[in-house]
């Protein structure tokens, strides 16, 4: 089995552990309930993949991301580990497929959606199952209190009633001390330990400023800080229109927002990545699972909803240590509009009952029917068609949602399907008179299972390479099959999709916990006055802010947030730094002391030019020696 230690360096290849990972993972190996706090790029996975490794049975990892899900099972797959994932979309028989493995011993991790570990089918299977730890992943989204609260996961801890002497390990990046007393309550921790890394980085200076020309800004940070970027926005509009305008400047920018396809988002992450993309200006629907150390600088085009987002989007800068930049951006108007904006995110019980009216006309569902089919449903479209206010429409979905009616996701996939519905005589016939689709019709039949019986999921790339043939002539190839009557051919989909989670029902029989949603609205507005107080402030040192937040004791100023540097240059404005700092550098082509730099720019006073210096140096964009020679970075 190993020692901890030996497990990380046999598949992760790292000699040590971060700090507080080994305390997690002793925790968990002595049957604790654990909760964990490591900010983002903190090396969550780690603390439960590693014990996993060394206990026995399977680990069940609850998850409410299909995309990180996909991920992390590809990266425990490429180390050798089996892993699989249980989510939206499946195939009653692939699902299936993936418990009879987990039941024999098969894979090591088990990924699945909050709301799947719910299923009475999922949970007769639990019967069998040996199941060595439980990972709670994304765990403030219990709590009401959180900043992404799902109510599917208040019904989690219902799972220990099979494996009652399982430990659970709850992580997460962001969470209060309200949010962390609910993840231990609502999960019904024993024996429990808690483990907080600190929420400082030093190595991130955070800085915010209130820009009517917000682009301009973008532009006048990308020149001072060189490297990989994350710009966020609200809204997918702006990540286009922004990526355009930081183009037409000659930097190379692109946008990603949930909305795009899924081939063109996974070559735009990539091209991130791997540096072929400096910028990336998207919605928060981009980042999360993403593991880039080098990213130097996070800007918030827009300010965010709470200070738990904000800390976690901004986090993704600097994960290699070195010195990195989170910027938040905001206007007097947008902080009133914020506040404005409430009342449609919280609707009343009429506008939430007239929005389910809506979808059900919309995609024409009868009552009584749609329990678990999924349907296209594109938001947008749907507000444009009834009239309704799309920031409204959204809010009553994720309502509905959060009261288990339906289940909205921009991503997923689901693959084509194809079923012969001729029988074998009349296919027989088909083929005997030479149909040039025969080869097409024997692969068919040869690689997938069951195809007579009931639709399969079916892949066209996999096709086109037993065929040697590209894959839009696999798939025009099986379109003539489907017009001629040979098989019913479901072309694949990665569009958003509506799941209905029960039967529709008569809107006046919807049931609404409106007592929750106006509790709900109660934090959320406080969420907001944090945000504005964190935005306004000019005063208190943004790090010692933030934690402070975070419910740890706010230390030491970090010397190098906007307002430590502002106190630092005793007022140093703006302008004035813009309009000397080029001079500075314009004297430093070789290696100047102070004296002798003081001299070449006689018209400015020393005590300026040394506020000038010393926030240039806290921006590194000039070093001095151990001799005192002041010299360009």
């Amino acid at each position: 089995m190993g020692t901890p230690v030996s497990i990380l360096q046999k598949y992760w290849g790292y000699d040590q552990f971060r700090p507080l990972q080994e305390d997690i993972v002793n925790s968990v190996l002595e049957g604790n309930d654990t909760l964990a706090l490591l900010p983002t790029g903190g090396g969550k996975s780690i603390c439960f993949q590693v014990p996993a490794m060394m206990l026995e049975g399977v680990c069940l990892v609850v998850t409410p991301l299909i995309a990180l899900m996909k991920d992390q099972v590809q990266q425990l797959e490429k180390r050798g580990i089996p892993a699989m994932a249980i989510y939206a979309g499946m195939y009653f028989k692939d699902v299936e497929k993936v418990m009879d493995l987990a039941r024999n011993g098969k894979i090591k991790f088990l990924y699945i959606s909050p709301e799947r570990l719910q299923s009475p089918r999922f949970q007769a299977h639990c019967e069998t199952l040996d199941v060595g730890l439980i990972a709670v992943d994304e765990a403030h989204c219990i709590s009401q209190w959180g900043y992404d609260f799902r109510p599917a996961y208040l019904k989690i801890a219902e799972i220990r009633n099979f494996f009652p002497r399982t430990p659970i390990l709850a992580l997460t990046a962001t969470a209060t001390l309200k949010v962390r007393e609910d993840i231990c309550e609502k999960l019904e921790f024993t024996n429990q330990k808690i483990f907080t890394k600190s929420f400082v980085r030093s190595n991130l200076s955070y800085s915010v400023f209130e820009e009517e020309a917000k682009v301009n800004r973008i532009r006048h940070i990308l020149d001072r800080v060189p490297g990989s970027a994350v710009v966020y926005c609200r809204n997918r509009r702006h990540t286009k229109e922004i990526a355009g305008l930081l183009q037409s400047h000659g930097i190379n920018a692109d946008y990603y927002h949930a909305g795009l396809p899924a081939a063109d988002r996974a070559t735009k992450q990539d091209d991130w990545i791997t540096g072929r993309t400096r910028v990336v200006v998207c919605t928060n629907a981009f980042g999360m699972g993403i593991d880039k150390p080098d990213v130097r600088s996070v800007i918030h085009y827009d300010v965010p909803d709470s200070l738990e987002a904000y800390y976690q989007e901004a986090g993704r800068a600097g994960r290699d240590e070195q010195k990195a930049y989170g910027v938040l951006l905001y206007t007097q108007q947008e902080l009133t509009e914020m506040k404005s904006r409430i009342p449609l995110q919280f609707p009343q019980l009429e506008e939430i009952r007239e929005v389910y009216q809506g979808v059900v006309n919309y995609l024409q569902v009868p009552i009584g029917s749609a329990e678990n089919v999924y349907f296209d449903f594109d938001i947008n479209d749907f507000a444009r068609k009834f009239a309704l206010n799309i920031t409204m429409a959204y809010s009553a979905m994720r309502i509905l949602e959060h009261e288990g009616v339906v289940q909205l996701s921009e991503s997923v996939y689901l693959p084509s399907r194809v079923e012969f519905i001729t029988n074998k005589e009349t296919l027989w016939e088909y083929e005997r008179h030479g149909s040039s689709l025969e080869p097409l019709i024997k692969a068919l039949l040869r690689t997938y299972q069951g195809i007579f019986d009931h639709p399969v999921p079916v892949f066209e790339k996999q096709l086109m390479r037993i065929l040697r043939t590209d894959e839009d002539t696999i798939t025009d190839w099986l379109q003539r099959l489907h017009r001629q009557g040979i098989i019913r051919y479901q072309q694949r989909k990665d569009e958003p999709q509506l799941c209905f989670l029960q039967e529709r029902v008569p809107v006046q029989y919807l049931r609404v916990d409106m007592l929750r949603i106006a509790e709900r609205r109660r934090i959320y507005e406080a969420k907001i006055d944090s945000v504005t107080r964190y935005a306004t402030n000019t005063d208190i040192c943004r790090t010692q802010s933030l934690v402070t937040y975070f419910g740890e004791a706010g230390g030491e100023p970090c010397g190098v947030c906007d307002v430590c540097l502002r106190k630092k240059t005793g007022g140093l404005t703006a302008p004035k730094f813009d309009q000397l700092a080029p001079l500075v550098l314009a004297q430093l082509e070789q290696p100047l002391t102070f004296n002798l730099l003081a001299d070449a720019l006689p018209g400015v006073k020393e005590d300026l030019l040394l506020d000038v210096l010393e926030f240039m140096l806290a921006e590194e964009m000039i070093v001095r020696d151990k001799d005192g020679m002041i010299r360009r970075k």
